[in-house]
């Protein structure tokens, strides 16, 4: 537990994701979490600043009424902050909204997870808002990272995973918007 991510100078599109093992928040309970377990699925790593926040449970709250469809396309659906699990837990037991969230959420106080997919902010100590799809390979086939006054869209995110998957499945082929 605590170990951490392979070091990288910089992400790629179509390279091996950034590997770890780290505690999550999930379903009332405290566990280990190690991404290369996650072979053979696709993996949405959602990374936001912090929990008690004003537009962080808007995103995660819509995550987390579409986590049926993510996981009808085979994607496990994965939260990131800088927040301890005990922080995690207060959030999920005092709000309505991230009380419906049943995918795990990581826990990064030391923010090495954060760092490894160049989502830390050194001076804040917090994430940028960053959304990482992760094919059944363990490789990275989309990111994108927002100043954190921008919220993200599950619609959209959706849309993205459907278009890779796509992609994936027509050898290639390409996937108009």
């Amino acid at each position: 537990m605590g170990q951490c991510c392979q070091e990288q100078e910089y992400l790629e599109i179509n390279k091996p994701a950034p590997l770890f093992e780290v505690e999550a928040f999930h379903n009332d309970q405290t566990k280990n979490i190690d991404l290369g377990e996650y072979k053979g699925k696709w993996v949405v790593l959602f990374f936001y600043p912090a929990d008690f926040t004003f537009i962080c449970p808007t995103e995660i709250g819509d995550l987390a009424e579409k986590y049926s469809e993510f996981q009808k396309l085979g994607v496990e659906v994965m939260s990131v902050s800088t927040d301890t699990v005990f922080v995690h837990k207060a959030w999920w037991e005092n709000s309505p909204t991230i009380k419906k969230i049943t995918f795990p959420m990581l826990a990064d106080p030391t923010g090495k997870i954060c760092k490894a997919y160049g989502t830390y902010i050194y001076e804040e100590g917090l994430s940028l808002r960053g959304t990482f799809i992760i094919d059944p390979d363990g490789v990275l086939k989309a990111f994108e990272l927002h100043d954190n006054s921008i919220g993200r869209s599950s619609d959209e995110l959706l849309r993205k995973i459907k278009a890779a998957q796509f992609v994936r499945e027509h050898g290639g082929e390409v996937c108009p918007a």
